[in-house]
């Protein structure tokens, strides 16, 4: 077809050279030409209505779900072959990626790493009668000390910016109440007054992963923000752990408006784990988290934003889980079903029924 194509093209330039030519030569050309154009028009309205056509058939066989889940997989299929040319359409299409944008399993392993990172260094420092612990990583600094956290900082860099890590203790509510009022959207936009808008958009049926947009107001005279992050969050029971990580992503579904800021560098990662089992009272966390808020201020004056407000959002959270326990409302339990790693993926996918919100009841 394309060599057809060239060699009418090159015939039609051809009759076009010299000066000499009649009228009814011109005339042929034209009506050469309008066929031509007539053909091509004709060739591509037939292509589009097939498309149209396979687009209802598949619209009446699959629900949007399943469709959605068929047009990652075509992607997947074509990124594997050509990936930047993928990456491409996949932008210019709308779809959004899991395979490349998920939260992996290794990601959820070396959190909890991090945690047992920290604990070794606080037993070793209670060991030797050290007041001074923290990180084994070099570059952490104490900003803050409380009687149930610890916060360290360092520069992220090339970037004038921190990264902050959280280690403290609670001895009053379970982890599962304090990992659940940290999942349960519906009931944040209840315990945190800062939040705008909390919304769940999208899911990975595959690992559980989730992308969520969050709105939230911002201090004065800044104008409020909006965050789309991937979180991913796993109960590990042969380890006793349960992890929870997000990050900002990109999502077709959530594009940027000029009613919020687009915070675009975002990262946090919780690791929990009990001192008994997760329904008894007592854990220790570990909380690294890390953000860029788009702001023109001078380094300090975000850094104490930041350090100022992670302690009150900490005492926010707590005290809504010490409301789940006393039953003065009802949360979902997103670590219901999960029985250990191996597992946890099927629950993920048993959490799809109830396309809003996954889990069961519990206060």
């Amino acid at each position: 077809m394309g060599r057809r194509m060239g060699l009418l093209l090159s015939w039609l330039q051809r009759s076009m050279v010299g000066t000499s030519e009649k009228v009814g030569s011109d005339q042929k050309k034209q009506g050469l030409l309008s066929i031509f154009a007539n053909h091509c028009s004709f060739v591509t309205g037939q292509r589009l209505r097939r498309a149209f056509q396979v687009g209802e058939l598949y619209s009446n066989l699959y629900s949007e779900r399943t469709r959605w889940t068929l047009v990652g997989s075509i992607w997947r299929r074509l990124q594997s072959k050509h990936a930047s040319t993928g990456k491409l359409m996949a932008a210019l299409a709308g779809v959004f990626l899991w395979e490349d944008e998920k939260v992996r399993d290794e990601e959820l392993h070396r959190c909890g790493l991090e945690l047992q990172a920290m604990e070794a260094a606080k037993n070793l420092s209670a060991s030797s009668d050290k007041k001074a612990w923290g990180p084994m990583e070099t570059g952490w600094e104490v900003v803050m000390e409380k009687k149930n956290f610890k916060v360290w900082r360092r520069p992220i860099e090339g970037s004038y910016l921190y990264e902050y890590r959280v280690l403290g203790s609670y001895s009053d509510v379970t982890p599962r109440q304090f990992f659940n009022v940290q999942l349960d959207t519906e009931y944040r936009k209840k315990w945190d007054s800062l939040v705008l808008k909390l919304e769940v958009v999208d899911r990975d049926v595959n690992t559980g992963s989730e992308v969520v947009h969050w709105a939230t107001h911002f201090p004065y005279p800044m104008y409020s923000r909006d965050y789309v992050y991937v979180r991913r969050y796993s109960v590990d029971v042969e380890n006793n752990l349960m992890v929870l990580i997000s990050r900002a992503v990109q999502h077709p579904e959530v594009p940027e408006t000029q009613e919020y800021v687009r915070v675009h560098s975002y990262q946090s990662k919780m690791v929990i784990r009990p001192h008994t089992s997760f329904d008894e009272n007592g854990f220790d966390y570990l909380l690294t988290y890390s953000d860029d808020p788009q702001t023109a201020f001078p380094r300090y004056c975000v850094s104490w934003m930041v350090s100022s407000g992670m302690p009150d959002f900490l005492e926010k959270l707590h005290a809504a889980a010490l409301r789940a326990k006393n039953l003065e409302v009802g949360i979902y339990d997103y670590a219901s079903v999960v029985k250990s790693n191996d597992n946890k993926h099927q629950h993920s996918q048993d959490c799809l029924g109830d396309s809003s919100r996954p889990g069961q009841i519990y206060a």
